[in-house]
């Protein structure tokens, strides 16, 4: 259940999203491997585990496209560098020419009620509109098995190599990090723009040897805000105050890291407190 007074929407960071679930199907992949190149659990009973579980990898394979894709999405919304997509588009060429045919194998395992009657899209539409009949169209492309002798998933005229999967799934969750890092270099960097305009627009500088004000973009993705001066005891926070309500003029906050709870963002700042600035959301 959401809690209302909390207003955060996956929509607002995608590319995070797509980073936590690359990594939760790069780990649900691991396992499937691992899983396969154990003997058949024997609480399952008339069925071999192993092929249920090269199903699932299956499965899980796949869905680090969707990742890919999210992240691609981010990307061209924000207009991120185009070397940065090129990047991950050859990263996902890479990963689907390590396991030809997974799109298909997927699909027939997903609709499988239209992949047995020949009715599948893709390679199945194909060949029935060449005039192949449903029946033969069918019957090709079938026969989902794992064989642990060869060491391959296959379906139809597709076959994948599951020594080769674990690699290319680590090469392609790395790419989708790497391109959602840039993502948030280039929304950070776009951070720190916005609030050295609202600083100077205040009449407030920065960043001058002569000013005790910093603003920097931090090897985190972070913009942080600091007043560089060692303050003296009993110091007066008005122009931390004045910092902040510029900031507040254009949705920016500023929040400690060391401890979020405290309200007293002023007091923190002139303690010599280095703070994180942020985009309020609504």
């Amino acid at each position: 259940m959401t809690d209302p007074a909390v207003d955060w929407s996956p929509a607002d960071n995608p590319h995070a999203i797509a980073v936590s679930e690359a990594q939760w199907w790069q780990r649900t992949a691991q396992l499937a491997i691992r899983r396969l190149q154990d003997p058949d659990d024997d609480r399952i009973s008339w069925f071999s585990s192993r092929q249920i579980d090269a199903r699932q990898l299956i499965f899980a394979l796949r869905q680090l496209l969707n990742a890919e894709q999210l992240v691609q999405a981010a990307l061209e919304d924000l207009g991120v560098d185009e070397a940065v997509r090129d990047a991950l588009g050859r990263a996902r060429l890479q990963y689907e020419t390590s396991l030809p045919g997974l799109k298909h194998i997927r699909d027939a395992l997903m609709h499988f009620d239209e992949w047995a009657r020949g009715k599948g899209r893709g390679p199945q539409k194909r060949r029935v509109d060449s005039g192949v009949s449903l029946r033969q169209v069918a019957g090709d492309y079938w026969g989902f098995a794992y064989d642990p002798d060869a060491g391959t998933i296959s379906l139809g005229p597709y076959r994948i190599r599951v020594d080769v999967v674990e690699e290319s799934v680590a090469r392609l969750s790395d790419a989708i990090y790497l391109a959602a890092r840039a993502i948030d270099q280039r929304k950070a960097l776009d951070l720190k723009f916005q609030v050295l305009e609202a600083l100077a627009a205040s009449g407030i500088p920065c960043n001058a040897s002569d000013t005790p004000i910093r603003v920097i973009l931090g090897r985190d993705c972070r913009v942080w805000l600091s007043l560089a001066r060692e303050p003296d005891a009993g110091a007066d926070i008005s122009p931390a105050q004045r910092i902040i309500e510029a900031l507040r003029s254009i949705n920016v906050g500023v929040v400690s890291m060391t401890r979020p709870d405290d309200l007293d963002l002023a007091g923190r700042l002139t303690a010599g407190e280095a703070l994180a600035c942020q985009t309020n959301s609504g």
